[in-house]
C-alpha cells in the first residue's frame, strides 16, 4: 500500500508574486519574469529574476535583520503555509511538529564579504551575526524558532534537487509515524554576483534579452536566468487532516531519489538516473506510467539538461509523454528552492486541472519530442502528476502527486 502524506497547506514567494495565487497566476501568463539585476550590474550576465519582497514589511525590522534573505524568503513562505493549512500553534502538539527545508548555495555574499573583511586585515568589522545568518540550517531553524515547534528539523542540501528531496524526506517523517505534520520545502536567493559569476564561467547562464532568455526545449536555449523563492508545503498524516477538518489539496504518494554517478555538473546524457529516480517514484506510489497526466519538467533551459530529461521522459512514457511544462522558462531557476515550488505548481495543476504554459519555446528542438504546453494554460483531466528536479553532482528526485 503506497505511503501518502496530505497536502494541507502551501506557501510561495516567487519572482511573479508574493504569495501562492500571485505565483500561479504568473506561471499561467507565461511571460519571462526576468529583467536587468542592479546586484549583477557589470557583469558578463546581469538579469535574474528577483522577488520583490519587503522582508522589514513582511516579518518586522528586528527579526529580519538577523535573517540572510534565503530565511527570509523561508519564514515568510512557512508562515504562508501555516496560515493556509488553517493550523493554530494553540491546538498542536509542538513535539510533532518537524520542519524539513531544502537549501544549495545559500548565503555567498555574506561569505563574500566577511572573508573581504578578513582578507583586508580588517577582522574585528565582522559581524557576529554572519555566521548565524548565513550556514544552511538556520532556515530550518529560523522556521522552528518563529512557530515554536520542537520535533526533527534538518536541511536538505543537494545542488537543485534539494527542495524535492526535502518534501520526500519529509513524507518518510510522516510514514514513520514520527510526526504528524511536516513543513517542507525549499528557500533560495541565487542573485548574487559570486554565484552570477561562477554559472557564467560554466557557461550555464543565458545570454539572452531579459523576455527570452530561459528558454526550456528551444533549439536555441541557451541557459538559465538566476533567481530566488521559497515555497513551504504542510504535509499531513492523510487521516489526520479530515479528522481535524483540514482541506486536503493533493496526496504526496511518490519518492525517487538516485545519482547519476556520471560527472561533477553534467547529467548523463541519457537521463539515465532522471528516468530511474521518476520510475522509483511510480512504483512507490504504486502507479503506472499510463496514470500520470502531467510533468512539471525540471526544464533548465541548458541544451545538455533539456535534452537529457527529455530522453528520459521518452523512455519511461514509452514515447508519448503527458503533457510537459517547464516553470524556469517564467520564474527563473530558483537553484535550491526550485523543486519546492514546482512541486507546489504540481498541486496546483492536479487542484485547478490546468496546465500552465512555458515561456519562450518559439521552436521545439526537433530532437525533443515532448507535449510542452505553450501560448496559454491547458485544460486538462488527470489524477496523478509528476515533478521533477535534477542538480549538479547528478542528484535527481521525483514526486509523484495525486488528486486527494
Amino acid at each position: 500500500m503506497p505511503v501518502e502524506a496530505a497536502v494541507t497547506g502551501i506557501g510561495m514567494i516567487t519572482p511573479a508574486g508574493p504569495n501562492t495565487a500571485a505565483t500561479w497566476d504568473g506561471v499561467c501568463a507565461g511571460k519571462s519574469l526576468a529583467r536587468p539585476d542592479p546586484v549583477l550590474a557589470g557583469l558578463p550576465v546581469d538579469i535574474s529574476c528577483p522577488v520583490d519582497f519587503d522582508p522589514d514589511a513582511a516579518l518586522g525590522r528586528r527579526l529580519a535583520r538577523r535573517l540572510d534573505r534565503f530565511c527570509q524568503l523561508a519564514l515568510a513562505a512557512a508562515r504562508q503555509a501555516v496560515a493556509d493549512a488553517e493550523l493554530s500553534p494553540a491546538t498542536w502538539d509542538a513535539d510533532r511538529i518537524g520542519v524539513v527545508l531544502g537549501v544549495s548555495c545559500n548565503s555567498m555574499e555574506t561569505y563574500v564579504r566577511e572573508f573581504t573583511l578578513l582578507g583586508e586585515d580588517r577582522q574585528h568589522l565582522v559581524s557576529p551575526l554572519a555566521l548565524p545568518r548565513s550556514v544552511a540550517s538556520m532556515a530550518a531553524a529560523e522556521v522552528a524558532l518563529d512557530l515554536g515547534v520542537r520535533g526533527p528539523n534538518f536541511t536538505v542540501t543537494s545542488a537543485c534537487a534539494s527542495g524535492a528531496t526535502a518534501l520526500g524526506v519529509a513524507r518518510g517523517l510522516i510514514a514513520s509515524g514520527a510526526c504528524d505534520i511536516v513543513l517542507a520545502g525549499g528557500a533560495e536567493s541565487g542573485r548574487s554576483r559570486m554565484a552570477a559569476t561562477c554559472f557564467t564561467q560554466m557557461r550555464a547562464l543565458s545570454r539572452g534579452g531579459p523576455e527570452v532568455a530561459s528558454r526550456p526545449f528551444d533549439t536555441d536555449r541557451d541557459g538559465f536566468v538566476l533567481s530566488e523563492g521559497a515555497a513551504v508545503l504542510v504535509l499531513e498524516h492523510p487521516d489526520r487532516a479530515p479528522a481535524r477538518g483540514a482541506r486536503t489539496r493533493a496526496l504526496l504518494r511518490g519518492f525517487g531519489s538516485t545519482s547519476d554517478a556520471h560527472h561533477p555538473v553534467a547529467p548523463h546524457p541519457e537521463g539515465r538516473g532522471a528516468e530511474s529516480a521518476l520510475r522509483a517514484a511510480l512504483a512507490d506510489a504504486g502507479c503506472a506510467p499510463s496514470d500520470v497526466g502531467h510533468v512539471n519538467a525540471h526544464g533548465t533551459s541548458t541544451q545538455a539538461g533539456d535534452t537529457a530529461e527529455a530522453r528520459a521522459l521518452l523512455r519511461v512514457f514509452d514515447g508519448t509523454p503527458p503533457p510537459v511544462t517547464a516553470p524556469k522558462g517564467v520564474l527563473g531557476h530558483s537553484l535550491g528552492a526550485a523543486g519546492a515550488v514546482e512541486a507546489a505548481l504540481t498541486v496546483l495543476t492536479l487542484e485547478k486541472q490546468l496546465v500552465p504554459p512555458t515561456a519562450n519555446l518559439s521552436r521545439q528542438d526537433e530532437g525533443l519530442e515532448l507535449d510542452v504546453v505553450t501560448g496559454a494554460p491547458r485544460p486538462v483531466a488527470l489524477s496523478a502528476a509528476a515533478s521533477n528536479s535534477f542538480g549538479f553532482g547528478g542528484q535527481n528526485a521525483a514526486l509523484l502527486f495525486t488528486t486527494a
